[in-house]
């Protein structure tokens, strides 16, 4: 172990992570692929650390906030876990028992919450334009009560799920893909599906493939994004993509199905999602106050997506591929599982269930690795001093 970490810190300082210092962690393509490759670094190490038992608490004392608007499991635990490794203590805000309820401003809320709060976590993905502009709100708010001397500290804003971006589950994924095939330099050239696949659950959001295209692309691999007529993702997200594809010399093609996606695909990545006019309208009907029609949506969308059972991951459609690696943000729709006929059949998910546990379980260390590398300016001397002390107490 003491060799891997050595390696780590090094690496650390050679990325030069001082560029976080002090930021938020809102979009993945607002960080340099240096501070990413760092924020990868960060969170092996403090994987080492868990196992090893070392402590990594960069905090004495404070609070961290959470606030939800759509359901969570990983997302949430992954939150919870990151701030205790760190020293924080977690406070859900529940909107229905706050004066958010009575009409409390995002402004004031932010500031009221965040008297000695360091990270600010928040989960708002369901209606486009509204999630990413609302956390913009709160870290301009905490932004200004610090600068005005009204906050001790200013608390950086993890997004845990917008509208356009879902970073700590893609820097999770990516990680994942850096393990898998040996680093990140080795992802150049190799081909990822990420394709839309039959759910009969609910209209997800757009945020986990546009993430998915928006990061994998600056590192070099081929991107196919396939998807049903209606299905498209936000143009400006898909525009990126392409750019990005461009410029690490990747690709970013779409395709027409699944089975065209997956010919030779190294990585596939098959996942429901709500068809854009159904994301449009839900976002119209809670701008006008007609809540009460959100129901009624949601069943056009899921006969909608009815119309496309065959798009389903399955032994025949991963026979298409190269051998490749199967990913999901989970909860999977699991055909003759969880639901009569869903995203993935029982038996791809099966051969990719522990693998898939791994995925996940790298978000804990990389929303910590993105707290730590907001309020630390230097993580490779944090880390080697942790370090350092660890075996002085051993010996």
């Amino acid at each position: 172990m003491e060799n891997d970490m050595k390696k780590l810190i090094d690496s650390l300082s050679r990325n030069g992570t001082e560029a976080g210092y002090g930021d938020d962690f809102l979009l993945t393509w607002q960080k340099s692929k240096e501070e990413l490759a760092a924020l990868i670094d960060i969170a092996k190490a403090l994987q080492g650390f868990r196992k090893a038992r070392i402590p990594a608490r960069v905090f004495d004392s404070g609070l961290a906030v959470s606030q939800f608007r759509d359901n969570s499991t990983r997302t949430r635990f992954s939150f919870a876990s990151a701030c205790n490794l760190l020293g924080l203590s977690v406070h859900d805000l529940d909107e229905g028992k706050s004066q958010i309820a009575h009409g409390e401003s995002a402004r004031e809320t932010a500031v009221m919450i965040s008297f000695m709060a360091e990270a600010i976590g928040i989960r708002d993905d369901l209606y486009i334009g509204m999630g990413h502009t609302y956390m913009l709100e709160v870290a301009e708010a905490v932004r200004e009560a610090y600068a005005e001397g009204i906050l001790q500290s200013r608390p950086m804003v993890v997004n845990l799920q917008c509208d356009i971006d879902h970073p700590t589950q893609s820097m999770a994924d990516l990680m994942h893909l850096a393990e898998h095939f040996g680093s990140l330099d080795a992802l150049k050239g190799k081909t990822m599906a990420v394709s839309w696949a039959y759910s009969p659950s609910y209209g997800k959001p757009l945020s986990v493939p546009q993430g998915i295209i928006g990061l994998m692309s600056r590192f070099g691999m081929h991107i196919r994004l396939s998807h049903p007529a209606g299905y498209g993702l936000l143009p400006d997200v898909e525009k990126r993509a392409a750019e990005q594809a461009d410029a690490s010399g990747g690709s970013f093609t779409l395709c027409g199905s699944m089975e065209e996606a997956f010919q030779e695909a190294d990585v596939v990545y098959p996942k429901s999602w709500a068809p854009f006019t159904v994301m449009e309208e839900r976002t119209r009907l809670v701008s006008d106050g007609n809540t009460g029609e959100l129901g009624a949506l949601e069943e056009r969308c899921l006969k909608q997506n009815a119309d496309f059972t065959h798009w389903e991951c399955t032994r025949e459609t991963m026979a298409l591929t190269n051998n490749a690696l199967y990913l999901h943000c989970l909860p999977a729709d699991i055909s003759g599982v969880s639901c009569d006929t869903g995203e993935v059949s029982a038996e791809v998910f099966e051969k990719f269930r522990i693998p898939l546990y791994r995925q996940a379980g790298n978000k804990p260390y990389i929303i910590a690795a993105a707290i730590l590398a907001s309020k630390v300016k230097d993580p490779a001397a944090f880390l080697s001093a942790a370090y350092d002390r660890h075996n002085r107490r051993r010996r």
